[in-house]
């Protein structure tokens, strides 16, 4: 096994256990501050984030994409970006301050004045610790990444939970957000053991700056077509209809995240050093793109199926208003898993200035269907907003692997055995559920219709869709790589 295959399973294995834990661990916050705090609560929380996250994507310019992408970098380099990070951070939790007023003013809501201004800070504690996170990927120690991220989310967590008991209401939203990036900086410190020298003009980071800056762009029109809906309902319905909508998609948007995160740090890195390698980078990329999507389909059913038990399950009685919406936004995991690693594959051939002009043209449309669905509330809005990804989603693969080497049959063979495997797989759970549903409580029930699901998933995939073999495979390179070896770091 060659030493990039090697570090790519270790470091996937790694990112998939962490998110793992992470999955749990978000879920499981979720469900005990659902059933302490109140849809107002998260819906003011809500209002400030809408705004805060798209300061949030110029946090580090896209400067860390552009130093993994990178094939090799200079010291003086990785510090000169470090001053940069830091002078954005510095000036988004300005730019937050001094429009928290604004904020308050446009939701007639006055509360969120000091919410804005208290959330800033987390702009500067996560420019501290972006190019030592992004030493870390180059480095591919995504075992040291994942202990980090998983320390930080449980600290922040813990003292979300216990705010929220004492009675901080909202308050403990607040905090949770701001502490878990100065936990995870303060170890991305500790850990990579590099000190930023003085930053040198001439360091040859114009051609980083440029990359950075697209990838900054690019994420910039995919948050505002992505989040405008956030705002329009909380301006036009107010902050419980924001906190029904933000909980149905927080709770659909966990498993999505934590995949796209587990595969992204690890497919970027290893597909950036296959960029002169096409054979073997096809190779990578569409047995990682049919693992994931193997991943994701059995959520996606679930959650279109049961929607109703994993509201009550998950959130509980209160809520039961977020279950349509939670279940109109459930397609939105599988077309979310079909694109994602498209992006990752862009990104790393260098390619982000398509995936810029894909992201101007799909953003109007997306933007356009909410404003359909704004006047049905809540649930419109949901189903404008799958109902359009479902229509854009062969459009946006056929435009991003043009001229690739990757075609748009390999990704149709990719899709086809598992989506076939979870249609079949679904109707039998359908099946369990119409039986025995109505006789059993939501969680037993809910239990049962899951169990029955990923068994027959696993099995219609290996043994009717002849999967088997690249499971077997897979298997046998997490054995192999399990035999301990030192991380090594990479130019």
């Amino acid at each position: 096994m060659n030493n990039l295959k090697e570090k790519t399973i270790r470091g996937g294995l790694a990112r998939v256990g962490a998110q793992g834990a992470n999955f749990i661990l978000r879920l499981g916050s979720l469900m005990i501050l659902a059933r302490i705090l109140t849809p107002k609560d998260f819906g003011l929380v809500g209002m400030v984030t809408a705004f805060t996250g798209v300061l949030t994507l110029f946090r580090d310019f896209g400067l860390s994409a552009a130093a993994i992408q990178q094939a090799n970098v200079s010291e003086e380099q990785i510090s000169t970006l470090f001053w940069i990070n830091l002078f954005v951070g510095a000036f988004l939790a300005l730019l937050a301050v001094a429009g928290a007023p604004a904020l308050a003013s446009f939701y007639h809501e006055p509360r969120l004045l000091m919410v804005t201004v208290v959330m800033a800070a987390g702009f500067l504690f996560n420019a501290a610790g972006v190019q030592h996170s992004a030493l870390l990927q180059r480095q591919m120690r995504f075992t040291t990444l994942a202990i980090i991220n998983t320390l930080s989310l449980i600290i922040g967590t813990l003292i979300a939970i216990g705010g929220a008991k004492a009675g901080y209401g909202y308050w403990a939203l607040v905090v949770m957000t701001v502490i878990a990036p100065l936990i995870s900086t303060v170890g991305f410190w500790l850990t990579a053991a590099w000190v930023p020298g003085m930053p040198h003009r001439r360091s040859g980071i114009r051609s980083m700056m440029r990359f950075g800056g697209t990838v900054t762009l690019n994420s910039l029109v995919s948050y505002v077509a992505s989040n405008s809906e956030k705002v329009l309902l909380g301006r036009f319905w107010g902050v419980d209809a924001l906190g029904l909508y933000g909980r149905a998609y927080q709770l659909i948007n966990i498993p999505t995240e934590n995949l796209n995160s587990a595969a992204g740090e690890v497919a970027f890195s290893a597909l950036s050093r296959l960029q002169g390698e096409p054979n073997r980078l096809k190779s990578y990329f569409l047995k990682g793109y049919s693992v994931l999507l193997s991943l994701t389909l059995p959520i996606t059913v679930a959650c279109a199926l049961f929607a109703d038990q994993v509201v009550f399950v998950l959130l509980g009685p209160k809520w039961t208003a977020a279950i349509d919406v939670f279940r109109f936004l459930a397609p939105t995991i599988f077309v979310f898993a079909l694109i994602n690693p498209l992006f990752w594959l862009l990104c790393s051939l260098g390619l982000v200035g398509r995936s810029l002009k894909m992201g101007m043209v799909i953003a109007p449309v997306m933007i356009a269907s909410y404003f359909i669905g704004l006047p049905y509330g809540p649930r419109g809005v949901a189903l404008a907003y799958s109902g359009v990804m479902i229509l854009l989603v062969i459009p946006i693969i056929a435009w991003t692997v043009h001229g690739t080497i990757i075609s748009l049959r390999d990704i149709f063979l990719s899709v086809g055995r598992p989506l076939a495997s979870a249609v079949a797989a679904g109707g039998l759970a359908y099946a369990v559920r119409s039986v025995y549903g109505q006789l059993l409580s939501p969680l037993p029930a809910l239990l049962l219709e899951c169990t029955i699901l990923l068994a027959a998933f696993i099995g219609f995939l290996l043994f009717v869709a002849g999967q088997k073999r690249l499971y077997v495979d897979l298997f046998r390179g997490l054995r192999g790589s399990q035999q301990p070896k030192q991380e090594e770091g990479l130019a």
